[in-house]
C-alpha cells in the first residue's frame, strides 16, 4: 500500500512538472532569467507536496533506520565496553589463580623438603638405633664366647691341674672328687673375666 501512494505521489508530481513546462513553453518565454510567476507556483505546490510525501512516508523510515543504527552502535560499544571489562576481570582472576597456584607450589616444594628432611632424619635416628642394636648384640655374643672360653680353659686347666697333680703324686685319685676340688679352688679365685676388664 504504501509503495502504491508513493508511486502516484510520483506520478503527479511528473505530471504537474510536465504540465508546468508545457505552459511555459506555449507562453514564448524568455531567457533563464525571466520571472514565471506560475512555474513558481507549480515548484513550489511540487516541493510543498514532495516534502509532505517524503516527511509522511520516507523520513520516518530514514531516521527510523538512522536512531536504529545508532543504537546498535551504541550497543555495539556498550558489549565491547563490557567484553573489555570482562576480559580485565578475567585476566586478574586467571593472575591471582596463577599466583595462587605459585604460592602453593611453592608450599608443596618447602612440605616436600620437610618430610625428607624429617625422613632422612628417621632413617638416620633408625640406622643410630639398629646399629646400638647391633653393637649390644655382638657385645652379649662376646661377652658369651669370652665366658665360655674361661669355662672350657677353666675345664682344661683342671684336666692340666689333675693330670701334673696325678704326676707328681704317682698315684691315681678319684677322678671326678679331684675336679670338684680344682673347680671349687678356681671359682673361689677372683673371675678372669673381670680381671680382663
Amino acid at each position: 500500500m504504501r509503495t502504491l501512494s508513493l508511486s502516484l505521489a510520483m506520478s503527479l508530481v511528473n505530471a504537474a512538472s510536465l504540465f508546468a513546462q508545457e505552459g511555459g513553453a506555449a507562453q514564448g518565454g524568455g531567457g533563464l532569467m525571466a520571472i514565471r510567476i506560475n512555474l513558481m507556483f507549480w515548484t513550489l505546490i511540487i516541493f510543498l507536496l514532495l516534502f509532505f510525501m517524503l516527511r509522511r512516508w520516507a523520513f520516518p523510515a530514514i531516521f527510523g533506520a538512522v536512531e536504529q543504527r545508532e543504537k546498535a552502535l551504541e550497543d555495539a560499544l556498550a558489549s565491547a565496553k563490557r567484553d573489555r571489562e570482562e576480559a580485565q576481570r578475567l585476566l586478574e582472576e586467571h593472575r591471582n589463580q596463577i599466583e595462587a597456584a605459585r604460592g602453593e607450589a611453592q608450599k608443596l616444594i618447602a612440605d616436600g623438603r620437610a618430610v625428607a628432611e624429617k625422613m632422612r632424619n628417621d632413617m638416620i635416628e633408625q640406622t643410630h638405633q639398629e646399629q646400638q642394636t647391633m653393637l649390644e648384640r655382638v657385645r652379649r655374643e662376646i661377652d658369651a664366647e669370652r665366658e665360655r672360653a674361661v669355662a672350657q680353659l677353666r675345664r682344661e686347666a683342671v684336666n692340666l691341674a689333675i693330670a701334673g697333680a696325678s704326676k707328681v703324686i704317682e698315684q691315681n685319685l678319684d677322678n671326678t672328687k679331684n675336679r670338684q676340688l680344682v673347680e671349687g679352688f678356681l671359682s673361689s679365685l677372683p673371675s678372669l673375666s673381670a680381671s680382663n676388664r
